[in-house]
């Protein structure tokens, strides 16, 4: 996915003025990457990123970053700051692409459909990697890793090799990597089980109790005699 996002350069990168910004209802910012050698900071509008974060695509979204006097940026999200109790945006980083250049980002693992193992065998699906490394060109970003499990039974998984076929990004992680996988149920003790135990329990020692008393009166009784 490809977005644009408008931004305006700033002067100086004071903390003054990063609160002067926010009250006016944007954020700073700043450009790193590319080639030029030094960061750009500017400011942007919170609201318009916020919607692009919150996409399909989230920080993996291309953003065409159109700064004031006609220069423009192909951009991705590196990283930003958000409040801890409003969860607003207070700071983003860009990172400049050359797109003619390969990049390594990370891609959300996403499940469809029904596992046989789930539906029809009564097994769990154990999502065990939600996101794997993958590395290709700027334009070509995957928005997620689909993984169908329907013809999973109990004891199948899908691992990074097999999702590899027809795309146009090459996996980083491990190929070996477990992506999904369907288990047996967990089986729970019985509580009667448990309480028959004890119960059991009980019994001996009241039998030990008795056998006890018995040689008592027995010896007793011997010494009676004599």
């Amino acid at each position: 996915m490809q977005a644009s996002l408008s931004a305006t350069k700033r002067e100086t990168r004071k903390k003054n003025e990063a609160r002067r910004l926010r009250v006016s209802g944007h954020i700073p910012a700043v450009v790193y990457g590319g080639a030029a050698k030094e960061a750009v900071p500017v400011s942007v509008d919170p609201k318009t990123l916020l919607r692009i974060l919150h996409s399909d695509s989230g920080v993996n979204t291309l953003i065409d970053l159109e700064l004031e006097g006609g220069d423009s940026s192909q951009v991705l999200v590196k990283d930003f700051q958000l409040d801890p109790i409003s969860s607003e945006l207070l700071h983003v980083d860009f990172y400049r692409l050359a797109m003619d250049k390969v990049i390594t980002v990370s891609v959300p693992v996403t499940l469809t459909g029904e596992a046989i193992g789930v539906k029809q065998e009564g097994g769990l699906l154990d999502f065990l990697t939600r996101e794997i490394q993958v590395e290709c060109m700027p334009a070509e970003i995957p928005e997620n890793v689909e993984v169908d499990v329907r013809e999973l039974s109990i004891g199948d998984g899908v691992r990074v090799r097999d999702v590899v076929e027809g795309v146009a990004w090459k996996p980083i992680s491990e190929l070996d990597t477990l992506l999904v996988h369907v288990v047996p149920p967990k089986v729970e003790e019985e509580p009667e089980e448990e309480e028959m135990s004890a119960e059991g329990a009980d019994a001996s020692v009241a039998d030990g109790e008795a056998d006890a008393e018995k040689k008592t009166d027995e010896g007793a009784a011997s010494d009676g005699d004599k």
